[in-house]
């Protein structure tokens, strides 16, 4: 930040700085024309604008700023449409001064209430971000009190909180009573203070934009993490978690309640974890948030995990699964019966796999039931059953009342118990064709894991019919990633001398605008598909460990998973890197 921004003539755009801007005909038409801009630029239906003015007119609120609260319209949908309206530059978080600007003069409760703050000072005027360009009082009072000429730049609002969060902090310590176990006597009063303070406009524009924020840049999951000195919130992106910009450590309490009151949870109870659902609507378009709360030292850590039905494709190329590895699993789940098994670790896209494969057997032939905990994505067709543990509904039971609905097709979310490994076998060996996950580390391992579960080897190898292996990893972004010649240790390590035709040659992740400069953008999965041939069915019945299955598998032709990643990686679509992070090989 060298503090010289180009300056923005405060005359430059009459429809907002022309002196009898703010008369309701001026405003209301130019409204109108952003309303215009918001629905040519795509960022909004008319339908929506419509169900906007209704809200707009029996609150008496400006359309746009409906619009935003209600979440029918993004952030940066309308900081564009402004932009574009007014002909102002937009600032970015780069823009954002080291220290306050004028603080002697700006109060940092009027900046915080105009939605306003100084971004540069030059040739006697000021910078100024604001997130209501339209607002001209706030402009003329910064100009008055400042004695300067203010050309504005429209502030992104999660940034500019960001920015005021970072630098006018409140300095509050938290308040002790907010995690201390309440009282018997003061229980009522403290749930009503709780909800006095998520009910605050600031707070409630806070979660919004946190929620909105994570749909726009596509992360799957919120992190938000109380600690004695600060309130941490993470997401995460391609698998992996990243600060932003934190909010002040006093709102801990606010923030928690108010997520929890979205959520239908109870907020006057902090001791024991708590799980709910959030349906929150983003651009017009419907978002669910599954939260999970858990009691810690310094208050509830919050974690909300992102389902989006619009962003999520249903397809085995978006995946990345390689083309000889789908038509394996399709004709696995071609056949009449027998189990077939998707195998990998927490969030590796198991789910998605199996929701993938059963929207390809759907049909009007076919009945098809699933057995799921949670229930992420609602399949239409699909008679989709929750799992509840609570009232003793476990997977075992359901799964033999569900084999009395004479289904086709059956799917358990996790075989997890000797009990649900014997029905699920049991249903496969009376003609229904049994899709399910475990938590191994290959195809091979699950072999074992269902031995370990009590089931007999004939068993296993009577209705076993095919098992997919997967990790996801990071794709490069296409933008920066850099091609180098493989360091000598790498190539000795790995044998990547025998992989490539020429001089060794791996690529790199760098970092840019494009990819939030982690050097990644997106995954795809690597896998691995073990179909039991004679030598397989044999070495199972013999008693054989997964590492002797594994190698009769590759004898018959099934590519590894760490083969199938060391492509990638030398393809460029990784790295190896990711790749031995993603399956901890051993090489």
């Amino acid at each position: 930040m060298d503090g010289h921004l180009p300056m923005v003539p405060m005359a430059q755009n009459n429809l907002v700085y022309r002196t009898g801007y703010g008369a309701g005909s001026d405003l209301s038409a130019t409204i109108e024309a952003l309303t215009d801009i918001v629905v040519q630029s795509g960022h909004c239906d008319l339908r929506t604008i419509e169900r906007g003015k209704r809200v707009a007119a029996e609150n008496g609120q400006r359309l746009d700023m409906v619009l935003l609260q209600l979440g029918l319209v993004s952030e940066r949908g309308l900081v564009s449409s402004y932009a574009a309206l007014l002909d102002l530059p937009v600032a970015t978080p780069d823009h954002y001064p080291p220290e306050p600007l004028f603080a002697d003069t700006l109060q940092p409760r009027f900046l915080r209430s105009a939605r306003a703050l100084p971004l540069a000072v030059d040739d006697g005027g000021i910078v100024v971000a604001m997130a209501d360009p339209l607002d001209r009082f706030a402009a003329k009072a910064i100009a008055a009190a400042t004695g300067r000429q203010v050309a504005i730049r429209v502030a992104v609002p999660f940034e500019l909180e960001a920015a005021f969060e970072r630098l006018y902090p409140d300095g509050a310590a938290t308040d002790q009573n907010e995690t201390a176990e309440p009282t018997p006597g003061a229980a009522d009063d403290d749930t009503e203070r709780l909800k006095d303070l998520a009910s605050e406009a600031p707070v409630i524009r806070l979660v919004n934009q946190m929620l909105s924020r994570a749909v726009e840049t596509k992360a799957s999951d919120i992190h938000v993490e109380p600690f004695d000195d600060r309130l941490r919130v993470r997401y995460r992106w391609d698998g992996a978690l990243h600060d932003v910009e934190s909010p002040p450590v006093s709102l801990t309490a606010a923030i928690t309640s108010r997520i929890k009151i979205m959520a239908r949870l109870d907020i006057a109870e902090r001791r024991l974890p708590q799980d709910g659902r959030i349906g929150f609507a983003v651009r017009g378009q419907e978002i669910d948030f599954r939260v999970s709360t858990l009691p810690s030292l310094f208050g509830e850590t919050i974690v909300l995990r992102v389902l989006d039905r619009s962003a999520v494709v249903f397809d085995y190329a978006v995946l990345g699964l390689r083309p000889d590895i789908v038509d394996q699993l399709q004709r696995a789940l071609q056949l009449p019966n027998g189990i077939v098994l998707v195998t990998g670790p927490v969030g590796s896209g198991k789910t998605t796999t199996l929701y993938t494969g059963l929207l390809g057997l759907n049909a009007e032939a076919r009945k098809i039931v699933t057995l799921e905990d949670p229930i992420e994505y609602q399949l239409r067709g699909i008679t989709q059953s929750q799992v509840k543990s609570q009232i003793g509904l476990h997977f075992a039971t359901m799964l033999r009342s569900v084999v009395r609905q004479d289904p086709n097709v059956i799917m358990v979310g996790e075989i997890r118990d000797p009990e649900t490994a014997q029905v699920a076998v049991q249903a496969a060996l009376t003609g229904r064709l049994v899709l399910s996950t475990l938590h191994t580390n290959s195809a091979a391992a699950s072999i074992t894991r269902l031995r370990d579960m009590g089931l007999e080897d004939y068993k296993i190898s009577a209705v076993l019919r095919g098992v997919l292996a997967q990790r996801l990893v990071r794709k490069l972004c296409p933008a920066c990633r850099q091609r180098v010649p493989a360091p000598a240790e790498m190539i000795v390590r790995y044998q990547l001398d025998r992989r490539c035709d020429g001089p060794p040659m791996v690529w790199r992740a760098v970092g840019c605008s494009e990819c939030r400069d982690t050097g990644y953008r997106g995954r795809l999965a690597i896998a691995e598909f073990l179909q039991p041939g004679p030598d397989v069915e044999r070495m199972i019945l013999d008693r054989a460990d997964h590492v002797a299955i594994e190698r009769a598998a590759v004898a018959g032709g099934m590519v590894t998973m760490f083969e199938a990643g060391m492509t990638a990686a030398l393809d460029g679509i990784t790295t190896i890197d990711e790749v031995i992070d993603s399956i901890r090989a051993e090489t």
